[in-house]
């Protein structure tokens, strides 16, 4: 089984899927580094010298790459709103949205705008912007997981146990 790990940027996919991975035993993967590999560019270089667009063409190819039978795969912010992929994730395995307040996003966020090229040229206040703009955008989409986590998450472990009991 694939589990996909959904979510805006900065609510911690990478950091709870990797965790989760190792609680299920199972691989774990990042799609911003499928595409650092596949491409040998940064996400910041491809966005840079080739555009959103044939960025987001990039990631939809690697999501639809991914060959292992079971994963828990965190994906780019934006990839469930692009080309289809939530449909894709959701007819290939579990999709779990992980759910922040904006606040908790832009307390994560406001401190790492330098390694993400969306926010990185914004103020503080065009951040607070952007995040309720394209989390108003987004949303609709990421409510279409299978399942929602509610951040932050106190207790992982009793989390996992909880709502993967089966998967154990």
């Amino acid at each position: 089984m694939q589990i996909f790990i959904v979510g805006f940027m900065g609510v911690g996919k990478t950091t709870i899927g990797r965790r989760l991975a190792r609680k299920l035993n199972m691989k774990f993967v990042d799609t911003d580094k499928l595409i650092i590999q596949k491409t040998g560019e940064t996400i910041d270089a491809i966005f840079k010298n080739r555009g959103e667009e044939s960025f987001r063409k990039i990631e939809a190819d690697v999501l639809r790459s991914i060959d292992f039978a079971s994963a828990v795969i965190a994906t780019g912010g934006g990839l469930p709103c692009y080309n289809n992929n939530m449909e894709y994730m959701n007819q290939h395995g579990l999709t779990v949205y992980l759910y922040a307040e904006k606040s908790f996003i832009f307390h994560r966020l406001k401190n790492a705008k330098k390694v993400r090229p969306l926010i990185k040229e914004l103020s503080q206040e065009q951040l607070k912007t952007f995040i309720e703009e394209k989390l108003n955008e987004r949303h609709p989409i990421y409510k279409q997981s299978k399942l929602q986590l509610n951040l932050p998450i106190d207790n992982l472990e009793s989390l996992v146990n909880r709502e993967f009991a089966a998967l154990l």
